[in-house]
This record gives structure tokens, C-alpha cells and sequence, in this order.
């Protein structure tokens, strides 16, 4: 294999022919690799500071929050149908269509629930501070990756669960003056508790994702990523769509839409790029499980913490104090320890498999 053909971030080269667009020239993965980053950090961003919109205008919709972070799936159909399905008839390497559609019933499921929590999380908390809980979906990945995926555990990832559990400790201890107007003691701890209760869900789920893509859908094409992504979320619909009917809360949105400070068009308009700014992220998230691994999805996804911050504080002035912007700044800290930690990976897994290719030459001599 050329070198500019190199794979990228292959930890086991056991595994390159098993591995998905393996055969791509470097700056042709590297290009997947950075739109499918580009659509995780403003797809998340931006949906959650339109989560934070639609509840400080009004809404109070757990529900149909959480129902809008998958029912824009439709919109997927569009890249599907250009793309093409990775599901050949013929091809006798297709895993069993019930084991397939179990996969995507019990992660679809589980998307519902993770979304269900984080929409809790999102009424009681400021989007920044919700967005620095969410760092720590990234130590929990870790321990999650290190059973389920077998991902290596080295000492700077361990510097980086420990920094991000601090990082996440201080906002806890940081209640005051931090929530949405009107939020008491009581619903802030429940917001943090559901917040982080979602990120452990969404570890594992990521975890799961990779297991499944690894293990079943061993597929080389993107296709199979919208696939992971329509399909669960047609469950996660279903179970969001007979969430907000049993309880209730359909019967309140004509009121909500009608009393929502910027208007009805507003209300319309925030539901809408809601959806699809939620499936931008998702196809990002999965596409970089896919392309390299769960955990560095997760990375990406703690990336996002120098962004929303940031960003709710221009959009809604959020409160950063000085205990929230240490906190923001261990967050980081943690994430470049991480990213440090994959860069020696990636130079020793370069060597190795340089190496591995000079001995084979050198045998065929």
C-alpha cells in the first residue's frame, strides 16, 4: 500500500482489511473524518442552544423535546437515496435481517430514554452548564470502550477521566446563580442527576454502536451509517411520539405555540432546525464511530465544550463564573489528554505497520 494511502488511527492492523474505507488515500479519509467533525460540533451546538431557546421562550415540553431529537430522520432520506443501500440480496455475507432490525429496536430504545434525559437536563440547566456535565460522557465512554470495545487504557486517558469528573464535581457544587430563572435547589440537582445519567446512557450506546458496526454490519460504505441513523430513530420516534400522547403534553402545545414570547412563526421555525440540527450531530456521531472509533466520537463530542459555552453566553448570557470557567478550563485540559494520548497511538501505529510492510517485501525478495 502507497504511503499516501496509509490507513489513519488503526489501532491493531489485524484489523485494517476489516475496517471501512481502509482503501482511501489519507487526505480522502481525513476529509470524511473532518465533515463528519464539522457536523457533530455545530449540529450539537446549535441544538442545544435551541433546546435552551425553546424553553426559556415558553415551551415546557419534555416530551416534544424529545421527540425532536430524532424526528427529523426523513431529511436523511435525501443523501440515502443518492448514496444507495448497503444491503445487497445476493451478498451472502448480510447478517440475519431479525438480528438487524433487534439491533436497531433495543439502540433505538435506548436513544428515546438517553434523549428523554437529556431534555430534563436541558429544562432545569443553563446550556452551559448542561454542555460541562456532558464532558463527563467521555469518561464514562472510556470505561465502557475499555470492556466492550477493548479500547487500550493508558495513563493520559486516565489523566483525562480524572480531570473531567473534577471538571463535572465543581459544576454540582456550583448551583447558585446558574440555572434558568425560576428553577429552585431541588430542580437543579434534577437536571444535574438526569444530565448525568444521560451521558452514561450515551456512552454505552456509543460503545454498543461500534460493537455492532464491528461485529454485524461490517459494511464498507457510508450508507450503513444513515441506515444506524434512520432506523433507530424511527424507533426513538415511535416510543417519543406515544410518550407525549400518554402523557399529556400534546394536548398543551397549541397553548405553548400560542403563548411563545417571540411568536407563533418563532415557535414553528425553533422545532424545525431543532430536528434537523439534532440529525446534522447524529450523522456526525455515528459517522465518526464508523470511520475511526466511539471513543473518539466522544472526543469530538467534548470538543463542543469550548464551543456551546461560549456560544450561550453570547446568545443568552449565561453566567460564567469563575468556578464555571476553571471547571471549563479542566475540561479541556482532560480533552487534550486524550487527543495527545492519540497521537502517540497513531505515530506507533504508523511504525508498526511501516514495519510489518518492509518485512513482507523483504521475505518476497
Amino acid at each position: 500500500m502507497p504511503v499516501n494511502e496509509e490507513p489513519i488511527l488503526i489501532k491493531d492492523s489485524t484489523l485494517i482489511d476489516t475496517l471501512p474505507f481502509f482503501r482511501l488515500k489519507r487526505w480522502q479519509w481525513w476529509l470524511l473524518v473532518a465533515l463528519n467533525i464539522v457536523f457533530l460540533l455545530v449540529g450539537q451546538a446549535a441544538s442545544v442552544l435551541l433546546g435552551r431557546f425553546y424553553y426559556d421562550k415558553g415551551g415546557n415540553s419534555t416530551w416534544l423535546a424529545t421527540l425532536l431529537q430524532t424526528a427529523g430522520f426523513p431529511i436523511l432520506f435525501i443523501p440515502y437515496i443518492f448514496i444507495g443501500s448497503s444491503w445487497t440480496p445476493s451478498d451472502s455475507a448480510n447478517p440475519s435481517l431479525i438480528r438487524v432490525c433487534l439491533i436497531y429496536f433495543v439502540l433505538g430504545a435506548m436513544t428515546a430514554g438517553d434523549n428523554m434525559l437529556y431534555s430534563v437536563g436541558l429544562l432545569y440547566l443553563s446550556a452551559s452548564t448542561y454542555s460541562l456535565i456532558c464532558a463527563l460522557q467521555l469518561a464514562f465512554n472510556a470505561v465502557f470502550s475499555l470492556f466492550i470495545n477493548r479500547q487500550k487504557f493508558t495513563i493520559m486517558i486516565l489523566n483525562s477521566v480524572i480531570v473531567l469528573t473534577l471538571s463535572a464535581s465543581l459544576l454540582a457544587a456550583n448551583g447558585d446563580s446558574t440555572e434558568p430563572s425560576g428553577v429552585s435547589k431541588g430542580k437543579y440537582l434534577i437536571g444535574f442527576l438526569a444530565t448525568l445519567a444521560a451521558s452514561v446512557l450515551y456512552s454505552l450506546l456509543l460503545s454498543l454502536m461500534q460493537l455492532s458496526f464491528q461485529k454485524v454490519l461490517k459494511k464498507e460504505t457510508f450508507s450503513v451509517v444513515l441506515e444506524m441513523q434512520i432506523y433507530t430513530s424511527v424507533v426513538a420516534t415511535c416510543i417519543s411520539t406515544i410518550g407525549l400522547f400518554a402523557s399529556g403534553d400534546w394536548s398543551t402545545l397549541q397553548g405553548e405555540m400560542n403563548t411563545f414570547s417571540t411568536g407563533k412563526l418563532s415557535y414553528v421555525m425553533t422545532l424545525v432546525w431543532t430536528a434537523i440540527c439534532w440529525q446534522i450531530c447524529a450523522v456526525g456521531v455515528i459517522g465518526l464511530i464508523f470511520l475511526v472509533s466511539s471513543l473518539f466520537s466522544n472526543v469530538i463530542s467534548t470538543l463542543s465544550l469550548a464551543i456551546t459555552p461560549i456560544a450561550a453566553l453570547i446568545v443568552f448570557h449565561d453566567k460564567m463564573n469563575g468556578v464555571k470557567i476553571i471547571a471549563m478550563l479542566m475540561a479541556l485540559w482532560g480533552f487534550a489528554s486524550y487527543i495527545y494520548q492519540n497521537y502517540i497511538d497513531d505515530i506507533k501505529t504508523r511504525k508498526t505497520h511501516t514495519n510489518a510492510e518492509r518485512t513482507t517485501n523483504d521475505s518476497l525478495c
